[in-house]
């Protein structure tokens, strides 16, 4: 897996909401905002709780990749990532994430826990370097 830089991380930070790119087994793209969205300490995970995911938790299980571009509003910095995804609805991390989502609110349903690894990272901040893979 790859792991982001610090500079990344500090991008990823400033992002809300967080825009989920799947598609499914047939092709057909489908893009999800996500709101509980936590970058794991080993730079190279992220998780998403599900909530309300519908179209996107389908895809995902059909075809287990997806894409996040994440931007500094402040600046035109902007990364794409590409992940691979399991998704879960028990066990340890599952459980965390459930206390996560709880912890903000009972009211959220946190139906699974979706894992995303990094595999690739890209600039597609404007200028000559977009599209450029850096990771």
């Amino acid at each position: 897996m790859v792991k982001i830089t610090p500079e990344m991380k500090e991008v990823f930070s400033k992002v809300k909401p967080y825009y989920l790119a799947t598609a499914s087994r047939d092709g057909v793209p489908n893009v999800a905002p996500m709101g509980m969205v936590i970058l794991q300490d080993d730079m190279e995970t992220v998780w998403i709780v599900d909530n309300y995911m519908c179209k996107t938790l389908a895809n995902l299980k059909e075809n287990p990749r997806a894409s996040m571009d994440i931007w500094d509003p402040d600046t035109p910095e902007s990364y794409q990532l590409k992940f691979s995804a399991t998704v879960e609805d028990s066990g340890a991390d599952y459980e965390k994430a459930v206390a996560f989502a709880h912890a903000k609110s009972e009211k959220y349903p946190a139906k699974s826990l979706v894992k995303l690894k990094v595999e690739e990272v890209y600039s597609v901040t404007p200028g000559p370097g977009a599209g450029r893979k850096l990771l």
